[in-house]
């Protein structure tokens, strides 16, 4: 199943579920430059901002408007504001503005995904997705809530030990950007589609590998091992770090 469709079923499953409290998201950037974050859900209720810019260090917290069932976050680096557009060279939306509004990062980017009271049992379910490629450091960490509320996390740059045929170099000549082998090849096989679609059949490719050994709490292709998945109830706060 792909990630996007398992985050979109998570939100259909947490609209069926009784209304929850406010929470509260903090986002920390600990990134030596500054990030520009993006807030994205599909619901139509009011939006925590999909985008705004946080500088190095810096914290911003909001609470979550009743019935917001969660969403995409993510982080954009290296952008260039003029007086008709904005541009990202890592994790870019496409809209030319600081907001995304509802469209989703052009990959690769690292994304954190939660659901608020997505599952059956009335849990959050939260994970790292980077399934699309890499282009930042992040973590996402319940505060509060009760039961196995682990941290996920990919704390490691993941760029500095990117495959070359995966890696994107940014306008000063670094690698800011590594793609998974799904978002460069486009086969079946590596993005485990038709008949790849199986766990006997969908096998790690040397990105996914990177990525176990890099980030073990990341999820990175379909079919992986259990573990890159988790959930947490009680209603507790979050805190998403870049560069934790």
């Amino acid at each position: 199943m792909e990630l996007r469709a398992i985050l979109a079923l998570t939100l259909i499953v947490s609209l069926c579920a009784p209304g929850g409290h406010s929470r509260e998201l903090t986002i920390k950037n600990n990134c030596p430059f500054k990030v520009w974050p993006v807030i994205l859900s599909p619901q139509v209720v009011p939006q925590i901002p999909t985008g705004f810019d946080l500088a190095s260090k810096g914290t911003v917290s909001f609470q979550t408007p009743y019935g917001w069932l969660g969403g995409i976050i993510w982080g954009r680096t290296k952008c260039s504001i003029s007086s008709t557009t904005f541009k990202c060279e890592t994790g870019d939306c496409g809209t030319a503005k600081l907001t995304c509004n509802n469209t989703n990062a052009i990959p690769p980017a690292s994304l954190v995904n939660l659901g608020l009271l997505g599952s059956k049992q009335g849990k959050d379910d939260y994970y790292i997705d980077l399934s699309q490629g890499f282009n930042l450091p992040v973590s996402l960490t319940p505060k509060g809530g009760s039961g196995n509320c682990s941290e996920a996390s990919c704390p490691s740059n993941v760029n500095s030990v990117c495959p070359k045929q995966l890696a994107v170099k940014g306008s000063d000549g670094s690698v800011v950007l590594c793609k998974s082998a799904c978002v460069e090849f486009k086969t079946p096989e590596s993005c485990c589609t038709l008949a790849y679609d199986a766990p006997n059949k969908c096998m790690p490719s040397e990105y996914t590998k990177i990525i176990g050994q890099k980030c073990p709490l990341a999820h990175s292709y379909n079919y992986e091992p259990k573990g890159k998945f988790f959930s947490c109830s009680g209603e507790p706060n979050y805190v998403i770090t870049f560069c934790p």
